[in-house]
């Protein structure tokens, strides 16, 4: 490997060489050219002989991306690539309730990253270059969480950050292209309310609104405009006032693998998603197009809140201009599974092993036996289970947890 670099570097040093013999005889424009096609060549072998990996673990130890963006905690090891910030464990559970059209959470370490979304992280700056986005204008009343800090604190304080935008300086906030309809604007920096040490519960709730309206008005009808036929198979709604707020005890792993014999719902075909709910978390799959057997292979992460709710799957027919057509659902109670890992997260064991069974009946809704296993390390459960409330369909899911500590 060494010797491998060895000659990688003394085939760069005679490319430069060459450039720069190029360059004297007048045959590169500038000396702006010389420098831009070195920095891409130098670029290009990084890229290479660090793979998307290296790339994330070189970009996590610069200044600023070495702590958490929202409250401090050394050491982050998760990312919202949509935001461009690294965070820490607990942050991220915050993240994860305000929803994938907001902060997109992956792993540092769990997730597979490609260049391309490590491209995307890059481009937008790290933690130095997203802060000074996102805390460019902060009131005197509003303290930044530490890492000790509650996670109500946590909560309130990253909604009005990244969902409600209240610390933009004032010119982000009127480039707004949906102007506010003759709604007062929340206290600005160094108006009267900045010099006050507290302000009143109701009026903290108030700005929320305003300030959401204000950026949000249209864009989130928008993103509401695709509501589900049957009011009974909606996705809970998120309260403001709880959502974040809950301590978690580690991670879920969904991999969605395929869905069979699925429901028609467009004369004779459908175009399915799966929606995947665990407390107050969405996350979803792409959709497939044209296809009653599609094979997502997906895979999606939720943080497991301490009591833990069943994992409810729901099947959904994507419509452009309708809403989603249901196809039906099913209910997955993950509680042994979570047991299991937390009772062998210290485990030494690689080989194989049975760690417990949920058995098919008639009481339930799965077409066989799902078993618990620990694999390499890692606790995880196949499960392939019947949908409900619907004419037909099966989905074939598989799980994996992943303690805290861990």
């Amino acid at each position: 490997m060494v010797e491998k670099g060895r000659r990688g570097n003394g085939a760069l040093l005679t490319l430069f060489a060459h450039l720069l013999l190029r360059r004297e005889q007048g045959l590169l424009p500038s000396w702006t050219s010389f420098v831009q096609i070195s920095i891409g060549i130098v670029e290009g072998k990084d890229r290479h002989l660090q793979g998307p990996r290296g790339r994330l673990e070189n970009f996590l130890g610069q200044s600023g991306n070495n702590i958490c963006a929202d409250c401090g905690s050394p050491d982050p090891k998760w990312v919202s690539i949509s935001l461009g910030v690294f965070i820490c464990i607990k942050c991220s559970g915050v993240h994860r309730s305000l929803g994938v059209h907001i902060s997109k959470v992956l792993s540092v370490k769990l997730d597979e990253w490609t260049d391309e979304q490590v491209d995307t992280l890059t481009g937008l700056g790290g933690n130095t270059g997203a802060n000074m986005k996102y805390e460019a204008s902060i009131p005197d009343y509003i303290r930044k969480p530490r890492p000790d800090s509650s996670i109500e604190d946590r909560s309130d304080y990253i909604r009005r950050k990244y969902e409600m935008h209240q610390f933009f300086n004032s010119e982000v906030q009127m480039f707004c292209p949906f102007p506010s309809q003759g709604l007062p604007s929340p206290p600005s920096q160094g108006g009267p309310s900045s010099s006050q040490p507290s302000v009143p519960l109701e009026k903290r709730h108030y700005e929320k609104q305003t300030t959401s309206h204000r950026l949000y008005g249209l864009g989130q009808a928008f993103r509401n405009s695709w509501r589900k036929k049957d009011p009974e198979h909606k996705a809970p709604k998120k309260s403001s006032s709880l959502a974040g707020m809950i301590e978690f005890v580690g991670l879920i792993k969904v991999n969605v693998v395929k869905g069979t014999n699925l429901a028609v719902r467009d004369v004779m075909t459908s175009d399915p998603y799966v929606l995947l709910t665990l407390g107050q978390q969405s996350v979803k799959t792409r959709v497939i197009k044209n296809n009653l057997n599609p094979v997502w292979n997906e895979r999606l992460m939720l943080s497991i809140p301490e009591q833990i709710p069943p994992l409810r799957v729901i099947v959904y027919d994507k419509d452009t201009f309708s809403t989603d057509d249901f196809m039906g659902e099913a209910e997955i109670d993950i509680q042994p599974l979570v047991s299991a890992a937390i009772a062998h997260e210290n485990s030494t064991l690689n080989e194989p092993k049975q760690l417990g069974k949920w058995e098919a009946s008639k009481e339930n809704t799965l077409v066989k036996d799902s078993i618990i296993t620990l694999t390499d390390g890692k606790v995880i459960q196949e499960v392939s289970i019947k949908l409900q409330n619907v004419e037909r369909g099966v989905l074939e899911i598989m799980l994996e947890c992943v303690p805290l500590s861990q």
